[in-house]
């Protein structure tokens, strides 16, 4: 996205306007923030700056009541060269004639992450790429001075979420999973992580988007919540929270080819999987094999559909489950256990609400004609 630059009197003349307007619908401002008492000439405190008040808190207060539930991760990854179990490089003469030229010796990286603790017993939740091959973990809590080892207790790389634990010696501060559901576009937001191995960093911005596809160094997310509060490296599976100092994403990623824009995992996904986390160490995904497509007029036409609501099944898996029912590609989904689909996201959405086992009966048209196929779930490998 471009901005084109505005010349400074314009800046002036609209900023002037904003303020008028401001001033003029105070009351109906007011719901939805809290007028800041005034500062008089003659108050010793006049050069400090007024928290800012966003609804029925401040910043500083939220940030100070949530900030010990914040911790700082560090990994140890140990990166195999691949040299070493190739007998020609670890051939006698081979070291003779070369020397030291080929390093066999493997290679220790140290990672930096954010995390935040979900329960006092020491669970903490992060991104899975913070923890990925993670030979060590240490985590950093405010208060202590030692870090504490930590295991993964659970991951989905598909997801891009993990699951950790610390043993503390006694309860530890939380954080509540909030309802993203509810967040609106526009709504104010707090990000909160250790960018470059720092304390905890603080930036506040708004909601630009909801259920955001992304795709950012080859690893494609899904159903992303947007926002320009900055995420920076280190960040990573740090806490978005809302004004109430509830989180309602974890921060995961950051579009390095638009400057401030960040993107966090909504917390109703955290809250669909993290039993299966914490009970089986890993998240079963529901599983059809069929790449779809939605249907639109020039689709319809062509293969005669009576209408223009509809999934278009593009390709089918061989040995998936869909194989397996004997869906084909150019089938058409109109209805799934009586449900009408009018696209190929609501395809996607009741398959993924689905269990592995589960029946889904599909009402399909194919050569002109409809038929009911019964596909039963199967599970992601």
């Amino acid at each position: 996205m471009s901005f084109q630059r505005k010349s400074f009197i314009v800046g002036i003349v609209i900023l002037s306007f904003i303020c008028g307007a401001v001033f003029t619908l105070g009351g109906s401002w007011a719901l939805h923030m809290y007028k800041p008492t005034p500062v008089l000439a003659n108050n010793p405190n006049e050069n400090k700056s007024p928290a800012i008040t966003i609804g029925p808190t401040t910043i500083s207060t939220t940030v100070k009541e949530v900030s010990p539930a914040v911790v700082n991760i560090e990994t140890e990854v140990v990166n195999q060269n691949g040299l070493q179990d190739n007998p020609f490089f670890n051939d006698p003469f081979f070291r003779e004639f070369f020397g030291s030229q080929f390093d066999l010796t493997p290679r220790t990286e140290k990672g930096l992450g954010t995390g935040f603790i979900i329960k006092p017993d020491g669970y903490i939740l992060t991104n899975e790429h913070v923890i990925r091959n993670a030979q060590k973990i240490k985590v950093k809590i405010q208060g202590m001075q030692t870090p504490l080892d930590a295991r993964v207790i659970g991951a989905d790389e598909e997801l891009d979420l993990a699951l950790i634990k610390v043993n503390p010696k006694g309860a530890l501060p939380t954080l509540k999973l909030g309802d993203s559901d509810r967040i609106q576009v526009g709504d104010w937001v707090i990000a909160i992580g250790n960018p470059y191995g720092l304390d905890h960093t603080v930036t506040v911005g708004v909601i630009s988007a909801k259920g955001r596809p992304v795709n950012i160094s080859g690893k494609e997310y899904k159903n992303l919540l947007q926002t320009d509060a900055a995420i920076n490296p280190g960040n990573s599976g740090g806490p978005l929270l809302n004004t109430g100092g509830e989180v309602i994403g974890i921060n995961t990623a950051v579009n390095a080819s638009a400057q401030g824009i960040g993107f966090a995992i909504p917390s109703a996904t955290v809250k669909q999987v993290l039993d299966q986390l914490i009970t089986k160490g890993k998240v079963v995904h529901p599983y059809l094999g069929v790449y779809l497509q939605t249907l639109d007029k020039e689709l319809a036409d062509y293969f005669g559909a009576p209408g223009t609501n509809g999934a278009v099944i593009a390709d089918v898996t061989p040995g998936s489950p869909a194989d397996s029912a004997g869906l084909q590609r150019g089938d058409i989904i109109l209805e799934i256990n009586k449900k009408k689909i009018k696209n190929s996201d609501e395809v996607v959405d009741l398959v993924k609400k689905s269990k592995v086992g589960d029946k889904l009966v599909m009402q399909v048209f194919r050569n002109g004609h409809s038929s009911f196929v019964t596909v039963t779930v199967g599970e992601k490998k």
